[in-house]
């Protein structure tokens, strides 16, 4: 985010270079033929911070003040400016006192100069023998005036005091219009001083009520508003008390409402203003820009060290390991434990979170979440108990996952990564359905099987791929049955083309039917086969295409994808539209010479690694036949259909 802001701010500045009607500046110098470049105008300017309310919200709040602090410096900004509610307040002497030494001894580490605007709960006394004037005085003995201005590279900055007290009855209560009034002394001394800096660029006010929205705050801003029109050098007005960001334009001022840097705040939506923020004013001669900064979202370079960009990437590398699977009886059933190791291989301390999860509500796990900070090189297994409800595996069925929370916890910063999930390895149990004539239908937007890698124990040497096939459609990449990540073995139909390929040592090898197009809404069958000396493709039984070749497959640990390709995340892409049946991964070369009659249907045996009939779907998942973790996944929603193959 701190990123697109910096970027907000050039663009504003290059924008107003581009309708600058200065004279054309010198060309940057170079060697080069090119497209001439400009050198940018020289022109004064500076950029100054604001901060919102500080009050209202935890004690804890004041760690956010600290940590806007340490952004704010990073922009090195001329000063930095308040709205008010600096402290808790409400209160008497003594604790007014401490909340003010903690307000300033962390705005004090500021190397800029940094000022205030009184707010209520910087002023108002609660409890037993209250002054006069409440705490106006000690505000001003250790804050500084009510109201004042200064003077900075030709802009003027004026701070106003909202929190004048009744005339009439001395009460002060910021909801009461009647308490929301400008005191003749202070509207006198603004029209002096506006008067006084009529030869500014711009006039900027502070306040910490914004008194122009009305209602409670009565009517009284009207002419303090007609007093800042009629002086036409203000350019902006902030204040905060809201706790929420809103803009109101007026009569040529830009009237800012702050939200908070600390105080109460109830994080509605932080992109509609109700965050903890500062805001970054450049200003120039002929202009101003603003920006909000989320609180924490500034990046100091320099902290980005060749060894922390380095130790990060090691540990976003990562992912749970769980070898101990968990069942899932024929019933629906689970009651196991699953044994969930991390591992730290990075040189920094890292904070890792394990949360299972799953939408399917039958689903229970203890704990419902694991923490761990593991030292550089530690390893750690956490243990959780994983029970489902026996039932129906129907349409409500969802797979369970592991998701993974790693922080690396450097010196000055926690550097968050983003959330790995992974899917719980599990035995599952399905009864062998009663033989079909169905097929499963893929919609080619997101529909495909997947068959986890764990259970497709493919060793070295020949195989066979093959699958029975009709299309709807076929665009320019569309995956039948893919391990392939340059790896392993795949047959693609992109463009109705048949292709078969086996990864060996380190390039694929290829079988491609080149001068054959598959049509649309016609059942084919398509085998590819690897022998150990070439590799064969077969359309129907006969073969269209060879490739002679050897050598060792390169292996992965990625799915297989019936409907689709896979991609480096494990993910189904590049997918079919039609209908699938019969698909068939085998140990050895099942077919040789020229020919051969496919089969309707296969019968399982010891070569058959992978067999699906499609004669069931049970929820999101489909039965592997012949295997006794005997169930593939459903991707989307694939649909199983009455088969018209012949």
């Amino acid at each position: 985010m701190n990123i697109i802001l910096h970027a907000g701010l050039l663009i504003g500045w290059l924008c107003t270079a581009s309708q600058s009607t200065e004279p054309v500046q010198e060309e940057v110098q170079t060697n080069r033929e090119a497209r001439p470049l400009h050198s940018p105008q020289e022109e004064e300017g500076f950029v100054f911070a604001i901060i919102g309310d500080r009050t209202g919200g935890p004690a804890e709040g004041i760690k956010v003040l600290e940590e806007a602090v340490d952004d704010m410096a990073l922009f090195d900004p001329d000063l930095v400016m308040t709205v008010g509610d600096m402290i808790q307040g409400y209160n008497t002497r003594g604790p007014w006192m401490n909340q003010m030494r903690e307000f300033r001894g962390v705005m004090d580490r500021l190397t800029m100069p940094w000022y205030p605007v009184a707010g209520n709960h910087d002023v108002y006394w609660r409890g037993p023998d209250a002054p006069e004037n409440e705490h106006e005085g000690h505000y001003e003995e250790h804050f500084g005036p009510l109201w004042y201005s200064f003077m900075h590279k030709n802009s003027c900055f004026i701070i106003l005091y909202s929190d004048e007290a009744d005339p009439e009855t001395g009460i002060r209560n910021f909801s009461r219009p009647q308490s929301q009034r400008m005191s003749p002394e202070q509207f006198q001394w603004l029209r002096a001083t506006l008067a006084d800096a009529s030869d500014a660029d711009h006039v900027f006010c502070f306040l910490h009520h914004p008194r122009w929205l009305g209602g409670n705050y009565g009517d009284d801003w009207n002419k303090v508003h007609d007093l800042l029109v009629d002086a036409g050098n203000v350019s902006a007005v902030f204040a905060g008390h809201i706790h929420r960001m809103r803009y109101d334009p007026d009569d040529g001022i830009e009237y800012f409402a702050l939200a908070t840097t600390g105080g109460g705040q109830s994080s509605v939506s932080p992109e509609a203003g109700f965050l903890h923020h500062f805001n970054i004013v450049t200003v120039r001669t002929d202009g101003v820009w603003i920006a909000t900064v989320p609180v924490g979202e500034v990046i100091d370079p320099r902290e980005i060290t060749g060894h922390v960009s380095q130790q990060v990437r090691l540990l976003s590398q990562q992912k749970p390991v769980m070898d101990s699977k968990i069942v899932l009886e024929p019933d629906g059933a689970v009651d196991s434990e699953l044994l969930v190791q991390v591992h730290n291989p990075s040189g920094m301390k890292a904070e890792f979170e394990l949360i299972p999860d799953c939408e399917d509500s039958n689903w229970f796990f203890s704990p419902d979440h694991r923490h761990a900070i593991l030292q550089p090189g530690d390893r750690r297994e956490l243990a959780f108990k994983v029970t489902r409800i026996p039932g129906r595996i129907d349409a409500s069925f969802r797979w369970p996952v592991m998701q993974m929370r790693v922080d690396a916890l450097g010196e000055k910063a926690r550097y968050p990564l983003a959330t790995v999930e992974t899917p719980i390895p599990m035995r599952i149990r399905m009864k062998r359905p009663e033989p079909s004539s169905s097929s499963i239908r893929l919609d080619g937007v997101g529909d495909a099987i997947v068959v986890p890698s764990d259970q497709v124990n493919l060793p070295q040497g020949p195989l066979t791929v093959e699958a029975w096939l009709k299309a709807d459609a076929f665009s320019e990449r569309v995956g039948l049955v893919a391990k392939s990540e340059s790896s392993e073995y795949c047959i693609f139909v992109s463009n109705g083309i048949p292709l078969f390929e086996v990864h060996l040592d380190g390039a694929y090898r290829v079988a491609r039917a080149d001068d054959l197009r598959l049509r649309t809404g016609r059942w084919y069958h398509l085998a590819g086969v690897y022998d150990g000396s070439e590799v064969r493709l077969y359309v129907d039984g006969r073969l269209v295409s060879s490739s002679p070749c050897s050598g060792t497959r390169t292996l992965n640990g990625l799915p297989l994808v019936i409907g689709g390709d896979v991609d480096a995340a494990g993910h189904p892409t590049s997918f079919f539209q039609g209908e699938i049946d019969e698909v068939r991964l085998s140990i050895g070369a099942r077919y040789t010479g020229d020919s051969f009659e496919p089969a309707r249907r296969h019968q399982p045996d010891d070569d058959a690694v992978v067999l699906l009939h499609f004669d069931e779907v049970s929820g999101r998942l489909t039965h592997l036949d012949g295997r006794r973790d005997n169930a593939a996944r459903l991707h989307g929603d694939p649909e199983l259909v009455s088969s018209d193959r012949p």
